[in-house]
């Protein structure tokens, strides 16, 4: 790998593959680290192979401890795939999206300039969608750049939310719009979730969604594993609140008697 020096955001590639038509996937951290999660299940799945980093001096100040005692520092991560079929994949996911509006429209430039490059004119960006409450069966919330998108995406179960419209808050909204001003078609996949932990099960159904979108087919067995392990995390902290509870109940009844 050769020798940079990390600016606002420099890209560091491992090779420049040819790609024909590909779209780009988009699943960073964010609201119940749902993109994320989908993103890095899609690589596994997939087997899609790394060929460039993003640095920048925009993501927090730290480095990563590896398990064998080095270190890395902090990126973001492009990753593709051929198809035999249909169109070829580029994912971007990382560790940080960047802490500052600046900081987050300079990287959303450097990845469409990628982008650009390497001919994409579809974008898909992932994410969560927090409701501030756990959910048993997430929906799929949508947005698009254009009516025709809208219109094929509801055709696979994606919700929109009309009058109630709202923002798209980091990499999941910027790239869509300023990919719009600069030629590209995109679409943001939000899981509903509570926001409060890390949500493998709304993961699956924003992956679930965009496979049949892109007419692939992946096992979701390590994410309906992960899903379970967090119910049962989730499940044994209700079950001690439950006992702190009632333990303060019988505490002050004591106090009051």
């Amino acid at each position: 790998m050769e020798k940079v020096k990390i600016k606002e955001a420099t890209v560091v590639y491992i090779e420049k593959p040819k790609l024909r038509n590909p779209v780009l996937i988009e699943g960073l951290p964010g609201v119940g680290n749902v993109g994320k999660l989908a993103a890095e299940h899609l690589i596994d799945e997939i087997k899609a192979k790394k060929f460039a980093e993003i640095y920048s001096n925009d993501f927090p100040p730290q480095v990563f401890v590896n398990a064998d005692g080095t270190i890395k520092l902090v990126k973001n991560e492009l990753y593709y795939k051929r198809t035999r079929k249909g169109k070829d994949m580029i994912i971007l996911t990382g560790d940080f999206q960047g802490m500052s509006p600046r900081g987050q429209y300079i990287l959303a430039e450097a990845v469409l300039d990628i982008a650009e490059e390497m001919g994409v004119d579809m974008i898909y960006t992932l994410g969560g969608y927090g409701i501030g409450m756990e959910v048993e069966k997430p929906r799929v919330i949508g947005a698009a750049t254009h009516p025709e998108i809208v219109e094929e995406l509801k055709k696979h179960g994606v919700i929109f939310k009309g009058e109630e419209g709202g923002g798209i808050i980091g990499a999941s909204g910027l790239l869509l719009g300023i990919g719009m001003l600069r030629g590209f078609k995109g679409a943001c996949l939000m899981g509903e979730t509570s926001g409060y932990i890390v949500d493998p099960n709304s993961a699956r159904q924003v992956i679930k969604v965009l496979t049949e979108l892109l007419g692939i087919k992946i096992s979701f067995a390590r994410l309906d594993e992960k899903a379970e392990e967090v119910k049962r995390i989730t499940d044994r902290i209700k079950s001690l609140e439950k006992s702190l509870i009632e333990k303060e109940k019988k505490e002050d009844l004591r106090y009051i008697g």
